[in-house]
């Protein structure tokens, strides 16, 4: 078995469009528009998945759940971390802590950093203290700034599991 830390980064960005839901870190906001994709499309927590897979080498989200999948139509990202997370601790690791930053123009989503927080480590199976979720807004530039699309970073440190 590898031993020590594991550092892993994960990015995702996905086009806004009315009628879909806006579901971050797990927790749906009111809005009348949202991330359109295959399963929920929470960019955040593809970002935060694609980050543990691979800090733990083990790929990326499109390996373990393709878009081609029927089955994951609609999916849940959230059980899709969870899913993810469970390769990754049979492997031999453990969740140090995750920082998730998200990019989006509107809306605000501030008030909901706690809810999102507590919801990753639901998740994750471990204490919110580990978790961070941040937002900024690209000051009307780019893709994000003009209310085109969300993205999404996230940064995990795993240590080999004692």
């Amino acid at each position: 078995m590898i031993t020590g830390l594991r550092i892993g980064h994960g990015y995702d960005a996905h086009r806004l469009v009315a009628g879909c839901d806006m579901i971050l870190c797990g927790v749906k906001i009111p809005c009348e528009y949202g991330p359109d994709g295959h399963s929920d499309a929470d960019a955040p927590l593809h970002a935060l998945t694609d980050a543990i897979l691979g800090a733990a080498v083990l790929g990326d989200i499109g390996a373990h759940f393709p878009d081609t999948d029927p089955a994951l139509r609609g999916a849940s990202s959230a059980r899709l971390l969870t899913q993810a997370y469970g390769k990754v601790k049979s492997a031999g690791y453990e969740l140090v802590n995750a920082d998730i930053t998200i990019i989006l123009q509107a809306p605000r989503i501030a008030q909901h950093i706690n809810q999102m927080r507590e919801a990753v480590a639901a998740a994750l199976g471990c204490d919110a203290e580990r978790i961070n979720v941040k937002a900024t807004t690209e000051e009307k530039m780019g893709f994000t700034g003009s209310g085109e699309g969300i993205a999404a970073h996230a940064v995990v440190l795993l240590a080999a599991a004692s």
